[in-house]
């Protein structure tokens, strides 16, 4: 498995050794003693999610104030350009976003840790979008940023107007956000 940090302090990029042939391919999307030896990671994942969304559909940026949760995530079906907002006053990267693609076929999974924000923009026709996770749902602690907030300035790599839930038009500015210490 090869681990690359991203611009963001705990954050990473992985990517699981990859074996494929004219027959098919298998890969360990997890396994958690390779997963602690490669990151030094050794949070216990909760939780499974999976989602399906269609091209131009944004998620996000969600977190949890109490109960936060780690998250790993990855692509099954189509691509994705996803975002984390490292929300640690603490951190040296606080108030800063990164995003990669994500894609069934680069296979890359994201180590979102706790604290941060997260959210996808959908780029292919259709994506599904799996994530373990290290708490479980708390819907009382749950907690969104605008995905288009002017402070934190991020690029979707999306041009067209994303299609956002309610709830996600309607999240609080950067500024105005629940952090953490």
């Amino acid at each position: 498995m090869k681990i690359t940090q991203t611009n963001l302090t705990d954050a990473l990029i992985i990517e699981p050794e990859f074996f494929g042939d004219d027959r098919g391919f298998f890969y360990e999307s997890f396994n958690k003693k390779a997963f602690a030896s490669a990151t030094g990671i050794t949070e216990n994942f909760v939780q499974d999610n999976h989602s399906k969304s269609s091209k131009g559909v944004l998620r996000g940026l969600h977190y949890q104030i109490k109960n936060p949760q780690g998250k790993l995530v990855r692509v099954t079906c189509g691509e994705v350009y996803d975002v984390i907002v490292d929300l640690r006053k603490s951190s040296s990267t606080f108030g800063q976003w990164a995003g990669v693609t994500l894609s069934a076929e680069n296979r890359c999974q994201l180590w979102v840790p706790q604290g941060f924000a997260h959210g996808f923009v959908v780029l292919s026709d259709s994506a599904e979008f799996l994530y373990k996770t290290t708490d479980y749902y708390a819907p009382e602690h749950e907690r969104c940023i605008k995905w288009d907030d002017e402070q934190l300035a991020i690029n979707w790599h999306y041009k067209k107007a994303p299609l956002v839930s309610e709830k996600d038009a309607n999240g609080c500015a950067f500024k105005d956000a629940d952090l953490f210490e």
